[in-house]
Parts: structure tokens; sequence; C-alpha cells
């Protein structure tokens, strides 16, 4: 005569109560990582100890008395921004390879970003701006 249990054991595991931890620790971790800092801006700098391999389609250059080369053509403040565009006419993506003596303020080199960024701006284009720095 088999003897059978009126209880029987199930093998199952209830996951209601572990989602609901998950849910309330991802809700403590992102609140607590907005406070630690809200205006935190992420930056990438520029490192003399790495070399960034990039095709390098245009070079300026700003030497120590402020003053603006294209390749090896003197180029005047104002007219940076259309001698950039027509440099970078034939891209749709190219490079453009600062080369700033570290005398140099950086608004100079703020000016060469911001020309870049206007010719993207004002053409749909994707071009980089680089700022070369000498290995240690």
């Amino acid at each position: 005569m088999a003897i059978k249990s009126r209880n029987k054991r199930k093998a199952e595991f209830n996951a209601t109560s572990m989602s609901d931890l998950v849910f309330l620790l991802l809700i403590f971790f992102m609140i607590t990582s907005t406070l630690i800092s809200p205006n935190a801006i992420k930056l990438l700098l520029p490192s003399s100890s790495s070399k960034t391999m990039s095709k390098q389609n245009v070079t300026i250059y700003i030497n120590d008395q402020f003053d603006f080369y294209l390749e090896k053509r003197r180029v005047e403040d104002e007219n940076l921004e259309s001698v950039l565009a027509q440099a970078l006419q034939v891209y749709d993506q190219g490079t453009v390879v600062l080369r700033s003596d570290k005398s140099v303020p950086v608004q100079y080199v703020v000016t060469v970003i911001d020309a870049v960024n206007q010719i993207n701006k004002g053409r749909l284009t994707k071009h980089k701006v680089i700022l070369a720095t000498k290995p240690k």
C-alpha cells in the first residue's frame, strides 16, 4: 500500500519580491548618482602621451604672435572661416589639425573651433578639429 502525502512540495520560485528589490535599488542609485554631480560636463582633453591616428586634411597653425596660417599661407582672423570652408569643400568629414604654440590663449583656439562649427552648421557636414600636442 502506497502512502501519498497531502502536501506536495512545489519546485517553483516566486521572483516578484526579488524584482521589486531590484527596481528599488535601481531607483535609489539613479537618484543618488544625480546628486553627486548634477552639472558635470564630460570633456575629452588632449593628452600628450597618446597619439591620435587620423587622416589630416587641413592644418591650421597659430604662432606665438597669434597669427593664423592655413598650411603655409597666412590668414587674417576675419577671413578664417571662408578660407577654411574653401579648403574643406571637397570633404564631407574632414579633419582640421590645429597646431598651436603653448603660449597662445585659449580664445584663439576657440576661434578656429567656432569657424569649423559654423562651416558644419552651414553645409551640414561633420568636420572635426584635433588639437595637436607634442609627446612627452
